[in-house]
């Protein structure tokens, strides 16, 4: 059983569906999927605004799984049945052949990291997108020792992770909040908490950001002269007389990066927050609600 996007559109375009069970091929295990993020990305390939086009229906969405090894297949030597894991299913690849909706999943082994005993694979699921992404836009941005770094949308998944990983790095952060979500941020290490109703011109300048929502050119404002601005979705270009380095991150999977992810939340040191938890039957009504906005934490479909 499944939920596929059977037109482009709203969320009634998605279908419970009865699929075949699928077969590990060389290099795969085959996961019974206990948990599946759900994530924007997955609501943009319904509508059909994703990179290189819309996908054609019928198709899973889902990037981001977790649960246990159903099978193992020739070519894999660290899984066993019985595993459990999380991974991310590289959709901009796969589009949605596979996809993370499903409650069985071939998924090469690569893609999949061990969930340890005692870490939730609900909590575990939402960590592979955006917990990656936050490490990569870090990187990408390099900020110098020690220096100050805004992060717009830290209420949200990757914004919340961005602002722990450079706080954890040393940086100075200053993370813009969502109304009423002020404490929650401010316990992701964040030097300073900022309402999201503020203009963050009048906060800067700052050497670089993390324009996680993103903003755009509201972000810039804050950042100085030759600085630098990594977003998570493609922004209009910013005056180049101002000399800021204006990058784009788009996930590259990194299976090193998820593990060491997955141990810092085990050990307590990165968080998360699951806002609800709904059967995977519901994933019309979890769209809906995402959509809506105003959600503290991930909806997590579970099968």
């Amino acid at each position: 059983m499944g939920v596929i996007v059977v037109e482009l559109g709203g969320p009634e375009g998605l279908r419970v569906a009865e699929l075949p069970d699928p077969v590990a091929g060389p290099g795969q295990v085959v996961v019974r999927v206990r948990a599946a993020c759900v994530q924007p990305a997955d609501i943009a390939a319904r509508i059909g605004m994703i990179p290189g086009g819309p996908v054609p229906p019928p198709f899973l969405p889902g990037w981001d799984i977790a649960g246990e090894v159903a099978s193992v297949a020739d070519g894999v030597a660290d899984l066993r049945v019985g595993d459990r894991v999380v991974g991310m299913i590289p959709w901009y690849l796969t589009r949605g052949t596979p996809g993370g909706y499903a409650e069985l999943v071939a998924a090469d082994a690569d893609w999949l990291v061990p969930v340890p005993d005692g870490v939730d694979v609900a909590a575990a699921s939402t960590l592979p997108l955006n917990a990656v992404t936050a490490h990569q836009a870090l990187a990408l941005l390099a900020p110098g020792d020690a220096s100050t770094v805004l992060v717009t949308g830290a209420s949200g998944g990757v914004g919340g992770f961005a602002a722990q990983l450079a706080a954890q790095r040393g940086h100075r952060v200053l993370a813009v909040a969502s109304h009423d979500d002020e404490a929650w941020v401010g316990g992701l290490g964040a030097a300073e908490v900022i309402a999201r109703s503020t203009d963050l011109a009048t906060l800067g300048p700052v050497p670089a950001a993390i324009d996680a929502v993103p903003l755009g050119e509201a972000a810039a404002a804050a950042v100085k002269d030759g600085g630098g601005v990594v977003t998570t979705r493609p922004t209009p270009p910013i005056d180049p007389s101002r000399g800021i380095r204006q990058q784009l991150q788009l996930i590259h999977h990194d299976r090193d990066v998820l593990a060491a992810m997955v141990g810092q939340l085990a050990a307590g040191t990165l968080r998360t927050r699951v806002a609800a938890t709904m059967p995977l039957t519901e994933a019309a009504e979890a769209h809906r609600l995402v959509e809506a906005g105003g959600l503290r934490g991930k909806i997590v479909l579970t099968v």
